[in-house]
């Protein structure tokens, strides 16, 4: 090919002269603020996003307490994905959140858990001792005040009437996953968890799930923030509500809401 002509064929192209075509321009990754106890499911489900769409998600994982306050201080985050009601009505009324964007995508239960070689039993009925089984040590939740699991986990303690013999034995964790790890550690001889995460650790061993009528319902609400402008956000919000997504959800053990799945 002649000099010139590959000189203007080389400028044509650079400045998208010839049928009006513009190189595309990489999107910076959709982040999303997601309760920790999300980790394994929403992995699997943004690494095949990536995969099919050629399109990514980065996720920053915590306590839906803190990632509502990380978003009201002003951070940037195009999702919010909350394990409780309540942080994401926190998150709504600071005005974070895009308008019409919420919904309520998944289901959760809690359960009592001990380490795996542990031969601990109870029934979480009304009356269970469940200090006499700590015999000494500390029962590991997620912050009593703050996190979803540790609320939910205070809530049916107070219903089975044994939060008072245990409330001076908590070991209260900034995350459910924190918790999770003080008893797989053995630093703890039980813990309150979601059976998802019960479900991810096979160094920690269920011991009885508690009754669904002894908390408030777990529901895992998401919503795009308001001061989101990556245009991929809509599109993953969009492949997470799909049923594409579902199983990366389900088989964590999440009960996708309007799904076939595990019922809570």
């Amino acid at each position: 090919m002649p000099l010139t002509r590959r000189f203007w064929l080389v400028a044509a192209l650079a400045l998208g002269v010839g049928g009006g075509i513009v190189p595309a321009r990489a999107e910076a990754p959709v982040t999303v603020f997601a309760a920790a106890s999300l980790k394994n499911a929403l992995d699997e489900a943004a690494a095949a996003w990536a995969k099919e769409t050629g399109r990514t998600a980065r996720m920053s994982y915590a306590g839906s307490n803190a990632l509502a306050k990380q978003l009201e201080s002003g951070a940037p985050a195009d999702l919010f994905f909350s394990a409780d009601i309540a942080w994401m009505d926190y998150a709504e009324k600071a005005g974070t959140l895009r308008p019409g964007s919420r919904s309520d995508l998944l289901r959760n239960a809690i359960v009592l858990v001990a380490p795996k070689g542990s031969g601990v039993a109870l029934d979480l009925k009304p009356g269970v001792d469940i200090a006499r089984a700590l015999d000494g040590g500390r029962l590991a939740m997620g912050n009593v005040d703050a996190v979803p699991a540790g609320k939910y986990g205070k809530a049916a303690l107070e219903k089975l009437g044994a939060w008072e013999a245990v409330k001076g034995s908590i070991a209260q964790a900034e995350n459910v996953r924190s918790a999770m790890l003080l008893v797989s550690r053995g630093e703890a001889p039980l813990g309150i968890v979601y059976a998802t995460d019960a479900a991810a650790d096979p160094s920690v061993r269920v011991v009885a799930t508690f009754p669904a009528d002894s908390h408030p319902p777990i529901v895992y609400p998401i919503a795009l923030t308001k001061v989101s402008a990556n245009p991929d956000a809509d599109a993953f919000l969009a492949y997470l509500k799909g049923a594409t997504a579902r199983p990366y959800f389900e088989r964590q053990g999440f009960a996708v809401i309007g799904g076939t799945g595990a019922r809570y």
